[in-house]
């Protein structure tokens, strides 16, 4: 029995150290790889450029530093709103923005982010990841001869900053806002000028008075660019925002020219840097409201009535779009059943549990 024993043991710890030398070997025989990323996002959004670097540095540490992957701000290889292009022809190897940037090339691309009064985050990753969502936009991505990867998402954002109340409908008429954008096409039937400013820009249009308001991102963020200084009245929530994603995109040539040990590592990377982001936002944003609001910042609910008026131009635009463009229409059909079920299977539990919490805040400070 004994003998017996020692054999099985030694067998185990042969086949262990066998494991141990074929892991290695394996790994020599991988070739090595430099990409460049060019991001859509400046440094001083440490939290969404971060999810690049943190991807990045995931595939790098995976591969024993044999897949390296440099990140690049906006500006530094391609200005922001380029990253699309600069991917699709090759200019660099991968990149990482939000895909809502490019509706202008063709509105479908609003799919891979958020659209107003769209899926949350939750909602999104599976719809995305388990509902078909990925494998429609991979076809879509196809003509831009791009890969795509959900890489992090941002939670539900804010309304943005205001000079003056926006207690109306009527108040939106005229009003000059920076926001792109389907957003902007929504409030734009509410009367509203659409602006597509710059985030550096943002601050000193408002503090000048050449825009009325501005939406950026949620009080992490906003609080560092200073806008609660130049604009009091903060609103919630960014509905045209529920949960937008961010995404990665590979060259499809760089992509099928991938090992698989590295397709696979590189698509894990992304999926941890898309929890990481949010998890970062969900950590850091509650401080910075308290912040906010004891630096006296106006926190506002958007009216019912200017709810329910978005709400109706935000679908009124999608069945205008989807009437006259066909791959906007095929995406639309199956995003809006899976919404729909979305709503109905949170609204039971979901929902009901975050009120319940809210309520016995309320009751606890009273």
């Amino acid at each position: 029995m004994e003998r017996r024993s020692f054999l099985k043991n030694a067998g185990a710890g042969l086949a262990a150290g066998a494991a141990a030398v074929a892991g290695p070997a394996m790994a020599a025989e991988l070739p090595t790889i430099k990409w460049r990323l060019a991001s859509s996002f400046p440094k001083s959004l440490d939290t969404i450029y971060g999810a690049a670097e943190t991807m990045a540095k995931r595939v790098a540490e995976a591969t024993g530093g044999k897949f390296q992957i440099q990140v690049f701000a906006a500006g530094e290889l391609v200005p922001g709103p380029g990253v699309l292009d600069a991917v699709k022809d090759g200019t660099v190897e991968i990149g990482h923005s939000a895909s809502y940037y490019f509706v202008g090339k063709d509105p479908t691309f609003a799919f891979d982010t958020a659209l107003p009064f769209g899926l949350n985050s939750r909602q999104q990753t599976a719809w995305m990841m388990q509902g078909g969502g990925l494998q429609l936009l991979r076809e879509f991505f196809k003509d831009y001869n791009i890969y795509n990867i959900p890489c992090g998402n941002t939670g539900v954002q804010m309304g943005g900053w205001y000079r003056k109340e926006i207690k109306t409908v009527k108040d939106f008429e005229g009003l000059k806002m920076r926001i792109g954008g389907f957003a902007g096409k929504v409030i734009a039937k509410l009367g509203a000028v659409p602006q597509q400013i710059p985030g550096g820009d943002i601050y000193p249009a408002l503090e000048k008075g050449t825009i009325d308001a501005a939406e950026w991102v949620g009080p992490y963020d906003d609080e560092k660019l200073g806008f609660n200084k130049v604009a009091k009245f903060y609103y919630y929530p960014g509905w045209w925002e529920g949960g937008p994603q961010l995404s990665v995109y590979v060259n499809q040539k760089q992509w099928e020219s991938l090992p698989k040990e590295y397709k696979t590592i590189l698509e894990d990377a992304c999926l941890y840097a898309h929890a990481d982001m949010q998890a970062e936002y969900d950590a850091k944003n509650p401080l910075a409201l308290k912040k906010l609001v004891a630096t006296g910042t106006q926190l506002r609910p958007f009216s019912a009535e200017i709810m329910a008026a978005s709400y109706k131009a935000a679908f009124e635009l999608y069945e205008e779009t989807a009437a006259s463009n066909p791959k906007f229409k095929k995406i639309y059909d199956a995003w809006k059943k899976f919404r729909d079920d979305q709503i109905l299977w949170f609204g039971v539990a979901e929902s009901r549990y975050d009120n319940f919490l809210q309520q016995q805040r309320s009751g606890a400070k009273k």
